[in-house]
């Protein structure tokens, strides 16, 4: 099974429009990321700076796969039905982010305790982030 870490920061994942700067206000957190297409411009970052008016889901609670091989590319899709088929059961809303290394699970701050709860009832261990 898999170890998830807890991080305590708040992430927003924000919807700008397509081809906009990244703003000033965007913070960089445990998790940042900016992605692009034709029709939005995404921003995953630090909740506490955002303006009110910017659409988009704040008071995210970001879990990671802790990096233990198992996110490789190949694996990628067994580990998301791993991590996400407890929340679909639970009705908890997530987003997800993966990098080239990591697999990240935002959820509202609300559901994060029942989240990991969710987890640990099917044998992942949920730690909070190293602080390093």
């Amino acid at each position: 099974m898999s170890t998830l870490h807890q991080f305590p920061e708040k992430i927003a994942v924000l919807r700008l429009a397509a081809g906009a700067e990244v703003p000033e206000w965007a913070e960089s957190s445990s998790l940042f990321a900016i992605s692009a297409s034709a029709t939005e411009t995404s921003v995953l970052c630090a909740g506490r700076s955002v303006p009110t008016k910017v659409p988009g889901d704040r008071g995210l609670t970001a879990f990671s796969l802790a990096d233990d091989g198992a996110t490789a590319a190949s694996s990628t899709a067994g580990v998301l039905v791993d991590l996400l088929g407890p929340l679909a059961e639970a009705e908890v809303s997530v987003h997800v982010h993966t990098t080239s290394s990591t697999v990240w699970v935002l959820v509202p701050a609300a559901d994060a305790e029942r989240a990991a709860e969710e987890w640990r009832r099917r044998g992942h261990t949920v730690v909070p982030a190293p602080t390093d």
